[in-house]
């Protein structure tokens, strides 16, 4: 182990053989750090001159690093190396260690010295990062913002109902409302896409009526894809996980082309909301919120499912679904499936 002198091991094994007592485990760790056991029996060699060979089982860090060494005379007892000898064997070993680490810092500056000339032809995007993997709400909430800093056009987002509960939700949008007003401020537009279930939610109508001035639209749909800010058309970012602690920054033109593309045909079939809007008329005794339950039945979704996919609680979910019953005088789930092809209700206007 002499080649190891002075370096860290995070490995263990036993310092006493077995049938000479309970084995005792030793870390090995580098000489700056020495053990206890090590530094103890070290201190009690130099006072006495000699040390039982068996009495440094507990300590073979102390071999290991040349601090004792066999007796010429007796080979059962262990003597010390003085310390000032022992510390400059060592120092020598670092400062050779060093030495060869400049060695090689010289040979990668000669290597790549001449590499550094050529001139690298940078993208179009100035050596921005197409992609990028943040991590942290804070780290997401300061990429958003800077990048918010520099639009003067349109901020496109998705919003659904899982993006604006509980803490940290409650924090983007104090975040996000400074940034949104500073580029209404410049002229830009804003518009949001939400869930139905958000239409009469305080949180969504309440920032539409804080805004000072600008153009600001949101609409609803009952089902949207996952969150989505699009900034400008040059920067989007979306989820890279279930619990929103990662995002992907995305600067390649192809998928903020395909971003925009999808926000924009799915706004065409959105309904416009505005604060404190009336409840959208029935057909047929059907909401709107009733269809698309019914829509969802028939595919065979569970009640679960659909409240996830809709953005409600299961309670309510099952509420509509107990009032379409009623409604089409259904007595059974397999019955109500039957009746809501029957009716024809998914082939009306809503």
């Amino acid at each position: 182990m002499t080649g190891a002198r002075g370096t860290r091991k995070d490995t263990q094994r036993q310092s006493r053989p077995a049938g000479q007592g309970e084995a005792v485990t030793h870390r090995e760790h580098g000489v700056e750090e020495l053990c206890a056991a090590g530094e103890k029996l070290y201190e009690r060699a130099l006072r006495e001159g000699r040390v039982p060979a068996a009495d440094a089982a507990d300590a073979p860090c102390l071999t290991d690093f040349g601090l004792l060494h066999p007796a010429l005379d007796d080979l059962g007892l262990l003597e010390p190396v003085p310390p000032a000898a022992a510390l400059h064997r060592l120092l020598r070993t670092s400062a050779a260690r060093v030495a060869e680490e400049r060695r090689r810092e010289d040979r990668l500056v000669e290597r790549f010295e001449r590499l550094l000339r050529i001139d690298v032809r940078q993208s179009p995007d100035t050596g921005a990062a197409m992609l990028r993997l943040l991590s942290g709400t804070e780290q997401i909430n300061q990429a958003i913002t800077d990048a918010m800093v520099d639009a003067s056009e349109e901020s496109l987002t998705i919003q659904p109902h899982a993006g604006l509960t509980g803490a940290r939700g409650e924090a983007a949008r104090d975040t996000a409302f400074g940034r949104d007003q500073a580029l209404l401020d410049r002229g830009g537009r804003i518009r949001v896409l939400y869930q139905h279930t958000l239409r009469h939610v305080p949180i969504v109508y309440g920032p539409l009526e804080s805004f000072r001035h600008g153009d600001t639209e949101a609409r609803s749909l009952d089902e949207v894809p996952d969150r989505l800010i699009v900034i400008d058309r040059k920067v989007a970012f979306l989820p890279a996980n279930d619990d929103g602690t990662l995002a992907l920054e995305v600067r390649h033109p192809a998928l903020i082309k395909y971003f925009v593309t999808t926000f924009d045909r799915l706004w065409r079939l959105a309904t416009p909301m505005f604060p404190k809007a009336v409840q959208p008329p029935s057909v047929n005794g059907v909401t709107p919120r009733q269809r698309a339950i019914a829509a969802l039945l028939v595919e065979g979704h569970t009640d679960a499912a659909i409240a996830d996919r809709l953005g409600m609680n299961i309670r309510t979910a099952r509420l509509h679904i107990a009032k379409l019953a009623t409604t089409l005088g259904s007595d059974s789930r397999a019955q109500l499936g039957y009746l809501i092809a029957r009716s024809g209700i998914l082939d009306q206007e809503p």
